[in-house]
């Protein structure tokens, strides 16, 4: 599938993704790729991501394809249920781990627990081995148990500006290589 043939929405994760941020680059690059915009990027509602995320999938008007980052992969997993037409793909970046009593702040675990479905979508989880905001092993697990291709990013961080992924070129192939591999429903 190419780029044009797809929306590609793009679900940045807690406070959302800044001008610097790999998303927003990429939604600026990508012609037929637009952000999903949340009422509250700073006190995410569970509930509200997840009908932001399943209003975009049911009015797309081409294929869907996900690009989430952090919590936006946990609202997207969450949102599922919701969704009236197939999403053709989803790239994942660095799931938090919701479930983690740690985890802050706070209200980023209302989001958990995870469904540990497989994912009725081919998907792709990117994640580091030195993520605050979760372990490599849960983030492995979770991968697993949704069916998705596993890529170890190595020591990269939240994979975020902040981590010194702006541009982030290796996502962006590793991006086209999977959009290159998802096929346009008949």
């Amino acid at each position: 599938m190419r780029v044009a043939e797809a929306d590609i929405l793009i679900l940045p994760g807690y406070k959302g993704s800044p001008d610097d941020h790999w998303q927003t680059r990429w939604e600026r690059r990508l012609s037929t790729a637009r952000r999903v915009p949340q009422a509250e990027w700073t006190k995410p509602v569970r509930d509200d991501w997840m009908a932001a995320v399943a209003d975009a999938v049911n009015t797309s008007a081409r294929p869907v394809v996900l690009v989430a980052h952090s919590l936006g992969v946990a609202a997207a997993v969450q949102a599922i249920p919701r969704f009236e037409r197939p999403v053709s793909g989803a790239f994942f970046v660095a799931p938090p781990q919701v479930e983690n009593d740690a985890i802050r702040p706070r209200h980023l675990r209302t989001f958990g627990p995870y469904p540990r479905d497989p994912l009725p979508f081919p998907s792709v989880v990117v994640a580091s081995r030195n993520d605050i905001f979760s372990s490599f092993e849960a983030a492995e697990d979770i991968a697993g148990a949704w069916g998705s291709l596993f890529i170890d990013a190595g020591e990269a961080g939240h994979l975020n500006a902040e981590s010194g992924h702006g541009p982030w070129p290796e996502g962006l192939l590793t991006f086209g290589k999977f959009m290159s591999r998802l096929t346009v429903p008949a």
